[in-house]
């Protein structure tokens, strides 16, 4: 569906084509005269404009060329019955897309619409294209991760809901942008929110849209996010920061596929795939009363947990190396490479802030450096007081034996998985790819007192 202006003096003209393009499925807003047009056009958004050229005032060459001049930028076709050469190609040079002589057939103007709106897809989702290439990018070298994406191919090619669960930096949008661009929907818009960023009470606007009017400040129509990701998919982050009232509202929709917007009197179907995002535990926020547990089980069909960079540091070289490349060619600077020392201080830290933190210190280091990054660097790049005393999980490992430091590596892992899922040996055993029996001969092997571990009382 597109929503089209219309722009013509003839009242018969205006109510045959508004009628025409409904019954196409498009919506249609009429005028007739130029001057309402430009207000139109500079309080809400349209897809297409058609104009006549001949109206009383100012004509529909002077819109087109007042429209260029405002920096408006919309597809627009002319129409008119005194055409003539000269007039259609100063309507070309003033950025017209096609010229239709009156009387319209109605086939043709379906048809000439139709190529107009399919063209601005591919223009737009070329430029969309070219500003993704490489932006998006997973990049990885561990095991861990390695596991995540094989969930991710696994599931993107169903309608199954995902709820992706991780700390605050570990790349859960770039993870739903991987589904959503693997999955049959990638051919459609990739729309997201962030649940935590908007205003309790300006929420319902921004998922379900509102007309004009329908409150205070609502000087146009908005089109909510559910009606922007129709036929493609909606990522909602941080879903646990909702409040409960709008948990209900988005649970209604995510069952009956339909939306009202704000102020509006009709349902509006969507076909749009969500998928959710939490830093948060939502188990012991259902268990609080803070998050419904019907929308709970709506959302929570496929869980997919992102480990912190602090478990995978052995993908730190590679995205240090993507994020030098990436930063230096956005600012136009000349690349810099990482010292063997500089890289390993990195791989020490804790990265609290996870992959994103790691992003903006690659970026300090070369702002703060004129030749290769060094240990010397990193330590000033990173915040004082940085705990860097063990390497995390993934990182370097002291000297000995091949046995003992494979022993140690281990160790390291399962506790990691441990702690992460709360001692569940069922949920451990599942994220590190092993049997539950063969889980606990390994714990034992290893000298990890289970017990232990679950009387210990919370960091």
């Amino acid at each position: 569906m597109a929503h089209l202006l219309i722009v013509d003096d003839d009242a018969n003209t205006l109510a045959s084509l508004a009628r025409a393009f409904r019954l196409a499925g498009h919506e249609a807003t009429v005028c007739d005269n130029a001057a309402r047009a430009l207000d139109l056009l500079k309080s809400q958004p349209f897809d297409m404009m058609l104009s006549d050229v001949v109206m009383p005032g100012k004509d529909g060459l002077a819109l087109l060329e007042e429209l260029r001049g405002q920096g408006i930028s919309l597809p627009v076709v002319m129409i008119s019955g005194q055409a003539n050469i000269e007039m259609a190609v100063r309507a070309t040079r003033l950025g017209a897309i096609d010229f239709l002589e009156k009387p319209l057939s109605t086939d043709k103007l379906l048809l000439t619409v139709d190529n107009v709106l399919k063209l601005k897809r591919l223009e737009e989702e070329n430029r969309d294209l070219r500003q993704r290439v490489g932006k998006h990018e997973i990049v990885h070298a561990g095991e861990a991760m390695r596991r995540v994406m094989a969930q991710v191919d696994r599931v993107a090619a169903s309608e199954a809901r995902v709820c992706i669960l991780g700390e605050t930096g570990t790349g859960k949008e770039l993870v739903a942008r991987a589904l959503h661009e693997r999955s049959p929907r990638r051919g459609g818009p990739f729309v997201t929110l962030n649940c935590a960023a908007v205003p309790g009470e300006l929420i319902e606007s921004e998922l379900f849209g509102h007309e004009k009017g329908s409150f205070t400040g609502a000087a146009a129509r908005h089109i909510g996010k559910f009606e922007q990701a129709h036929h493609g998919t909606l990522f909602l982050d941080e879903i646990g920061d909702m409040p409960l009232v709008m948990q209900a509202k988005l649970l209604r929709v995510l069952e009956e596929g339909q939306v009202e917007r704000v102020g509006g009197d009709r349902a509006i179907t969507v076909d749009v795939r969500a998928i959710v995002a939490t830093h948060r535990n939502l188990d012991e926020l259902v268990k609080k009363g803070a998050f419904r547990q019907d929308l709970y089980h709506r959302v929570y069909v496929f869980p997919l947990q992102l480990p912190p960079l602090r478990e995978r540091a052995g993908d730190i070289p590679a995205l240090v190396g993507h994020f030098a490349a990436q930063i230096a060619d956005q600012n136009g600077w000349k690349a810099k490479p990482f010292e063997p020392q500089a890289i390993e201080e990195l791989q020490r830290y804790s990265w609290p802030g996870n992959v994103r933190e790691l992003r903006n210190v690659v970026e300090r280091l070369l702002l703060l450096t004129d030749g290769p990054v060094d240990r010397a660097a990193v330590s000033l790049a990173l915040p004082p007081g940085a705990d860097r005393e063990s390497a995390p999980a993934g990182g370097p490992h002291p000297g000995g034996p091949l046995a003992e430091r494979v022993n140690g590596f281990e160790r390291e892992q399962i506790l990691g998985e441990l702690k992460r899922h709360n001692q569940r040996m069922t949920d451990t055993a599942r994220a590190l790819g092993l049997e539950r029996s063969h889980l606990y001969k390994k714990c034992q092997a290893l000298g990890i007192d289970l017990r232990a571990l679950r009387k210990a009382p919370e960091a």
